[in-house]
């Protein structure tokens, strides 16, 4: 993503695809914590106080690519589901929509459950405090959603008896937790593990 010789610089504020794509590609790869803002400024191919005309911290800009992903996962639940009236079909197409991935996509979801401690405490900067409660907001509503379908399997008597929302979280906590060990490039395609998650969501919700 290095800017070569000879390419004309853009504005930072024209920038802002290529910086949160850069930083999603550093904080997954490299961490969060031991990527230098400096860096994602070389990389960019802008200064690093240029940085500070859209992002005004590194947390600023995690927070806001948290806050993109949360509300990309919500995207993909309504448009995966709305238009689908069998309970069970409806979740495993959420559960496939969740896991479909591209490398970014699969840095970027790491990323957001990497850090997800950083929306339980109050922020200092209104910038990042504004980026956390959006983001808390969307956590919200994406269980919201996920519970929502539950309890309609349940009320069709298809999915067991018991608590939408405890059982909407064991769901949720089975697709999650794929983005903190998969690895695009490991031996497991998507599509399997796909597959294995949806059979042990299924086994979950199913009577």
């Amino acid at each position: 993503m290095t800017v070569g010789t000879g390419v004309r610089r853009e504005s930072a504020r024209s920038k802002r695809t290529l910086i949160l794509s850069t930083a999603i590609d550093q904080f997954g790869k490299v961490g969060y914590e031991h990527t230098k803002w400096a860096s994602i400024a070389d990389e960019v191919g802008i200064g690093q106080t240029a940085l500070y005309h859209y992002f005004e911290s590194k947390a600023h800009c995690l927070l806001t690519i948290m806050r993109l992903e949360l509300a990309d996962s919500l995207d993909r639940f309504i448009t995966a589901t709305e238009d689908e009236g069998d309970p069970e079909k409806a979740l495993r197409a959420a559960i496939t929509a969740s896991l479909a991935a591209t490398p970014t996509d699969a840095l970027q979801r790491r990323i957001l459950q990497n850090h997800m401690d950083l929306l339980a405490t109050e922020r200092q900067s209104a910038k990042e405090e504004a980026e956390r409660l959006e983001c808390r907001e969307l956590v919200h509503q994406i269980e919201v959603q996920w519970t929502a379908l539950v309890n309609k399997g349940i009320k069709a008597r298809m999915f067991v008896k018991s608590d939408p929302k405890m059982l909407a979280r064991l769901v949720l906590a089975l697709v999650i937790s794929v983005w903190r060990w998969y690895r695009p490039e490991g031996k497991l395609s998507i599509d399997a593990i796909t597959k294995q998650v949806t059979d042990a969501a299924m086994r979950v919700v199913l009577k």
